[in-house]
């Protein structure tokens, strides 16, 4: 397990993390997701060891990650930016990543890769499209089977029969030998299929962390109508956590933060004379949670 505690990390007068803890369950996929500067990339260069937070722990199984050779050699970071391998070819990367992690290394699954991917193991990095140095990094990267994985926007980009193929190597690492995976990515969609628990950064700071599944369970679109002649009140209205609201005529529609029974409470209570549930998908969710002019909300969990 991944454990934050109270992360802070400012450079000079801004602070880009502020008081982040979460927890990363061992074998899970766990997505984190945010705006440009929202911080992302700061908390996983501290995660990966890259940097130092000014305040806080991060261990990994209890142990401390900055300056911890023997957890480092656990972790694989793959930054935006992948320019360190420029001067070599994909087969003497490889040769180099192989000596280095030679107790996990797995020639096998390199070639695999390699083949999956269509890439020539004899081409330079540095001639190798965008595109191409992602996927030859993600060969590197299977191939020394690490116990954690670490990814700052790697996929986006990619075409999506690369990107699935990507996605289901990462699956098969953490079903088959309980890798964790903590993956920034904008692609909701894709975070959304893959994806065990989530976390949204906003403004250096934990907006929602949550199991996907329950967090999709407690956030509603609602479609509701007293009738022609009948607005809903004010004091009809305060069980729901509203998040954002809008009419059509005598419907009222709703994006609330409630649980089943709280519902069925609501409606019960209130007869309404439609009442139907609209299906969210996480991008909509994280659009309503976290829209600058949304009501605010106590979170339950």
């Amino acid at each position: 397990m991944i454990e934050l505690r109270s992360i802070t990390k400012a450079f000079d007068a801004h602070t880009a993390v502020s008081d982040i803890s979460i927890s990363v369950p061992t074998g899970s996929i766990y997505g984190l997701v945010g705006t440009n500067g929202s911080g992302k990339t700061t908390l996983l260069k501290m995660l990966a060891g890259v940097l130092t937070q000014d305040s806080g722990t991060i261990a990994y199984d209890g142990h401390p990650v900055y300056e911890n050779a023997e957890v480092k050699r656990q972790i694989a970071f793959i930054p935006d930016d992948l320019t360190y391998f420029n001067r070599f070819t994909l087969h003497s990367a490889g040769t180099l990543t192989a000596g280095i992690y030679a107790q996990s290394w797995s020639q096998e699954l390199f070639e695999t890769a390699m083949h999956q991917f269509h890439l020539d193991p004899h081409m330079q990095f540095s001639k190798m499209s965008k595109g191409m140095r992602k996927q030859g990094v993600f060969c590197l990267v299977f191939a020394r089977q690490p116990r954690y994985m670490l990814l700052d926007e790697p996929i986006d980009g990619l075409d999506p029969i690369v990107r699935k193929s990507i996605w289901e190597l990462i699956v098969d690492a953490t079903a088959d030998r309980s890798m964790t995976a903590v993956i920034s990515s904008h692609n909701l969609r894709e975070l959304e299929g893959y994806c065990d628990h989530v976390c949204a950064i906003k403004a250096g700071k934990v907006a929602i962390e949550q199991d996907i599944e329950d967090l999709k369970s407690d956030i509603h679109k609602l479609q509701i109508s007293f009738g022609p002649q009948r607005q809903p009140s004010a004091a009809m209205l305060e069980p729901l956590h509203i998040l954002h609201e809008y009419d059509r005529g005598s419907i009222n529609y709703l994006i609330v933060r409630n649980s089943d029974e709280e519902l069925d409470r609501f409606v019960n209570r209130t007869h309404p004379v439609i009442f139907d549930e609209i299906p969210l998908t996480l991008e909509e969710i994280f659009m309503y949670e976290l829209r600058e002019d949304s009501n605010d909300y106590t979170s339950k969990h």
